[in-house]
């Protein structure tokens, strides 16, 4: 199929070709199309080999692609710091296979990118309300993820057939996943405390399947309006989850000592996305809305 012009929606029967089948969000995308009853495939090639590649769009013929393959590094971003060609063979040479392919092949791909390439700074403070926008430059650069995210988005803004998705600190209902930002914070020994921009993906997930079906392309901040911190989360985990939870702070500079490389804080201006999708709700109200209410183990 050929793209309609960014925003337009197209009336054709969708077919996904989805990568990432054995990630998180791969994971989750084939469980939403399943329940939508929307047809799609699991990739098989891998990114980075451009023949296999087009062979799986010989073969599933899609209407759409999605990539929510990369490396994120296990058990943490710390990993890509020993491994960097690794996460460049993935996160650059692989994502730019996958775009020029899908070019090639007039598809458009929605690419679950990340929003941890900027940090607060004197244009935007932390607590300022002031958020990063799509057509800001990352100014984060701490961490060799970052960095390879950073690198690749900014090539990717010449596709013309990407819409990229700049995801953070993601959330699901499932409190047992340990990707879950919730799950990870609750089983540190201490945690920091500031305000962050986060992706419900429960809320999240659907939407860009929306955005797909209305061929929507560019860079998009896809997280919820507004910030929430590490303690005000963790206070709604004990109100809702575990009254008995208890947890302890410490300060950036204290977790330096522990980490290889700096993490990410920053809030981005989600005002794009809320004008393409107005029902969506900011990030304390869809935490209650999607998160805690359906983990609820405690009375009202």
């Amino acid at each position: 199929m050929g793209y309609p012009a960014n925003g337009a929606s197209g009336n054709q029967s969708l077919k996904f070709l989805i990568y990432g089948r054995t990630g998180w969000i791969g994971g989750l995308l084939g469980t939403l199309c399943r329940a939508h009853s929307i047809p799609f495939h699991y990739g098989s090639g891998r990114l980075e080999n451009r023949a296999s590649l087009l062979k799986d769009i010989a073969d599933i013929n899609p209407t759409h692609v999605f990539n929510a393959a990369g490396v994120t590094g296990r058990p943490n971003v710390d990993w890509c710091e020993s491994h960097k060609v690794d996460t460049i063979r993935t996160n650059v040479v692989g994502t730019l296979t996958l775009a020029d392919v899908c070019r090639d092949n007039g598809l458009l791909l929605i690419n679950y990118a990340t929003g941890c390439i900027f940090e607060y700074d004197p244009y935007h403070p932390l607590g300022s309300g002031i958020g990063f926008k799509e057509t800001d430059s990352p100014n984060f650069t701490g961490s060799f993820y970052s960095k390879t995210k950073a690198m690749v988005e900014d090539l990717l803004k010449n596709y013309d057939n990407v819409c990229t998705l700049r995801v953070r600190m993601p959330i699901s209902s499932d409190l047992s996943n340990p990707r879950n930002f919730i799950t990870k914070i609750t089983r540190y020994e201490k945690v920091v405390d500031i305000p962050n921009s986060m992706t419900i993906l429960d809320e999240l997930l659907p939407i860009s399947i929306e955005m797909a079906k209305r061929n929507l392309t560019g860079i998009w901040n896809f997280t919820n309006p507004g910030v929430v911190s590490h303690n005000e989360i963790l206070e709604m985990y004990r109100e809702y989850v575990d009254p008995n939870f208890t947890w302890s702070n410490f300060t950036l500079e204290e977790q330096a000592k522990v980490i290889v490389a700096p993490r990410s804080n920053n809030e981005l201006d989600a005002a794009k996305l809320k004008n393409e999708f107005p029902e969506l709700l900011s990030i304390k109200d869809s935490l209650i809305h999607y998160v805690f209410q359906p983990n609820r183990k405690l009375k009202a």
